[in-house]
């Protein structure tokens, strides 16, 4: 019995077509979620051109630097209504979590992952491109843009977190002129100050993981990691969660 299950293992390991197959099915897995964030971004991108040229300036894939930090920014728009930052996350299954949590969740099935809140990160986005182009923080309207493939179940302030298919017409219902500068002239300060080398690129990713082990780590030792105030436990709605003691100056919490 056991050298007959030998003979099909040696059988199955030494045919070209099964490694070729599971080696695919290998590539499929590493590969997947960078695809779906390309398509994402192709798609957001298309979105983004039916908004009328005369009205609107997007810019895709922006890093910019400001006190040493560098900031990438999906997409922006700029109008004369505002200049729009969007941040898309092209994650499906269920998405919750709210305006002040650190940390939202993502669920598939049984599986569970975190990801960052990406009202903070955009906020982080608005404050870089506010020093950047001298421009008041009423000038920038945050966006997040999930993919259609999402349940959203999210308590966030109203046209802040919208889906993929609704995005330039969320775009469109902004009205009320806020900018009278030249759009082509602030899409130009926004690309003359765009880092585009690869290696200062791959750094910003590494710095990214770096700061995220440090917050962990800041966590533990009960040090909030947004403003270096105590974290204390809290007892909410939803049960016990630790927040900064600061609050309300200070909107740090962890489930």
């Amino acid at each position: 019995m056991i050298e007959m299950l030998w003979r099909s293992f040696v059988m199955i390991i030494t045919n070209p077509y099964i490694i070729i197959l599971l080696a695919l099915c290998v590539l499929v897995k590493i590969l997947y979620p960078k695809f779906r964030g390309f398509m994402g971004e192709f798609w957001v991108k298309e979105g983004l051109k039916n908004l009328p040229k005369e009205e609107y300036a997007a810019i895709n894939d922006i890093m910019i630097e400001q006190n040493g930090n560098t900031h990438q920014i999906d997409h922006i728009v700029i109008s004369r209504y505002g200049v729009f930052v969007i941040e898309m996350k092209n994650y499906y299954g269920l998405i919750s979590g709210d305006e002040y949590k650190s940390k939202w969740v993502q669920r598939v099935g049984k599986s569970k992952r975190y990801f960052q809140n990406p009202i903070h990160q955009n906020y982080g986005h608005i404050k870089a491109l506010e020093a950047l182009l001298n421009l008041s923080e009423d000038c920038f309207i945050p966006i997040v843009c999930f993919s259609n493939q999402a349940k959203l179940k999210i308590a966030v302030p109203e046209n802040s977190v919208v889906q993929l298919d609704n995005l330039t017409s969320l775009i469109q219902t902004y009205k009320n002129p806020l900018i009278n500068d030249d759009i082509n002239g602030i899409r130009d300060i926004i690309l003359g100050a765009n880092i585009t080398d690869r290696r200062e690129r791959k750094n910003h990713v590494k710095k990214i993981k770096s700061n995220l082990k440090e917050d962990a780590i800041k966590v533990r030792n009960m040090i909030c990691p947004k403003c270096g105030g105590k974290l204390i436990k809290r007892k909410g709605k939803y049960g016990e969660f630790i927040g900064c003691s600061n609050y309300p100056k200070c909107r740090f919490t962890k489930q």
